[in-house]
């Protein structure tokens, strides 16, 4: 590896600003465009490699309120018919990814139910959902169906529900168990909801429960974190995720940061690091295994993550839903971010595709090599045999910067985050963006 030392990285300022850090795609998005549409169209008609692992996004819009600090295209205040007409979109939108030449005779090998809100839905909504998609698509034989969950839209009858359709593993919106925090953060539910919510789902039983938990939301205090952790840990979740508080520009709190002028309500990102740093360790103690900067796993040997495993690696992903993300045959995408758009487009039999980008193969390693990163370790073999580069030669400079400044060790072919890389990732990957990327805004 070269010796040569970059000048010092550009770590997020001290106090949480407005804007994105968290990385979760390369190119950035906002590099995304209206011509690069015939490129996913082109990669839906041709012949694909059905070496490639398929998963499935379905995107459910709906919200009881809209969080504070949510940054998704979300709706509130539907009424019944608004929301049977989406399910039906849906539904239809996935019975035409079906029929592209790609598609057929491959099965998933996984499904996500992202939001938005996915348990906003009636019983009995899902139950028709999962009716009609299985006339085009089957998660019969998949290996993880995740649903993403908001306490407070739970019943044991919706719960048995999500079990009766095939989901695997649900994930559980706690956020915090402070009522107050919750209520000042816009949150839907309360606490006594989680309680009631994770009981119903341990009741079910599903092979996989995970909770989701925010360091640094608006009034957090040590005193409280300090609690949430111990009643996070009394629940004993089979997964972990944690999230660093962020303000993106599209959120509530950052538009009255703005309008008015006022300062950032939210930790600063050293306070957020070392909450997460005392959440990891708590949990490590009761045997947890760290799975990325943001994940922990009970059991790492059953308890995988298998829609974040394949995306990270290059799988193809089919998107449904408004506004959500794909990426299919080498290419990215994005479907129509405005409803009535996307509704009308679908009824009318067309695919609700906005816009499109092909990355380049260098732009693929590069995508792969930073998700990766986020896990915490990766190996330099694998890139060797499905890109035929070596990235220790690629990326010499800013692994030997992070490196010396304490971010990562460089072992033969093993790259691994200390914990002080770790628990600010996303901060250090766009030292390997192309340069002309380096100061895009990701989102």
């Amino acid at each position: 590896m070269s010796a040569e030392i970059l000048a010092p990285i550009e770590i997020a300022p001290a106090s949480t600003e407005v804007g994105s850090y968290f990385i979760s795609n390369y190119p950035p998005f906002s590099l995304w465009n209206r011509n690069d549409v015939t490129e996913i169209r082109n990669a839906f008609a041709s012949e694909p490699d059905r070496k490639v692992p398929l998963g499935l996004y379905l995107h459910i819009p709906f919200c009881r309120k809209r969080c504070k600090f949510c940054y998704f295209r979300v709706y509130t205040n539907q009424n019944a018919n608004a929301i049977t007409r989406y399910v039906e979109a849906l539904a239809k939108e996935v019975e035409l990814l079906g029929q592209q030449p790609a598609v057929p005779g491959r099965e998933l090998k996984f499904v996500y139910f992202g939001g938005g809100t996915p348990s906003y839905l009636s019983s009995r909504q899902l139950r028709f959902l999962r009716d009609e998609l299985s006339r085009s698509v089957s998660w019969d034989h998949a290996e993880e169906v995740t649903f993403e969950c908001e306490p407070g839209t739970l019943s044991l009858e919706k719960v048995q529900t999500l079990k009766d359709i095939g989901i695997t593993r649900v994930s559980l919106g706690v956020e915090n168990f402070n009522d107050k925090i919750l209520e000042e953060n816009g949150r839907a539910h309360l606490s006594p909801e989680i309680m009631r919510a994770y009981d119903w789902l341990q009741q079910v039983g599903f092979p996989q429960i995970n909770i989701d938990l925010i360091a640094g939301m608006v009034g957090e205090t040590d005193e409280n974190w300090a609690d949430c952790i111990e009643r996070a840990r009394a629940m004993k979740p089979d997964n972990l995720t944690i999230y660093q508080m962020e303000l993106p520009f599209n959120t509530l709190i950052s538009k009255d940061m703005k309008e008015h002028g006022t300062a950032s309500p939210v930790a600063n990102w050293a306070t957020k690091r070392r909450w997460v740093d005392e959440a990891m360790n708590a949990f490590m103690a009761d045997g947890y295994h760290v799975s990325s900067g943001n994940e922990l796993v009970k059991n790492p040997k059953t308890d995988h993550f298998v829609y974040r495993d394949n995306v990270w690696r290059g799988c193809d992903l089919l998107a449904a839903g408004v506004s959500s993300f794909g990426h299919f045959q080498g290419v990215h995408y994005q479907n129509l971010d405005q409803l009535e758009d996307y509704l009308k487009t679908v009824e009318s039999g067309e695919l609700p595709i906005n816009r499109a980008l092909r990355p380049t193969a260098h732009q693929r390693l590069i995508r792969e090599m930073i998700l990766q990163m986020k896990e915490g370790h990766i190996s330099a073999e694998p890139f060797r045999q499905k890109f035929g580069v070596n990235i220790l030669d690629e990326f010499s400079k800013p692994l030997a910067a992070q490196a010396a400044k304490g971010y990562l060790t460089v072992n033969g072919d093993e790259i691994a985050l200390t914990r002080k890389g770790l628990l600010q990732a996303d901060t250090l990957l766009p030292e390997y963006f192309e340069e002309q990327h380096r100061e895009v805004r990701y989102t």
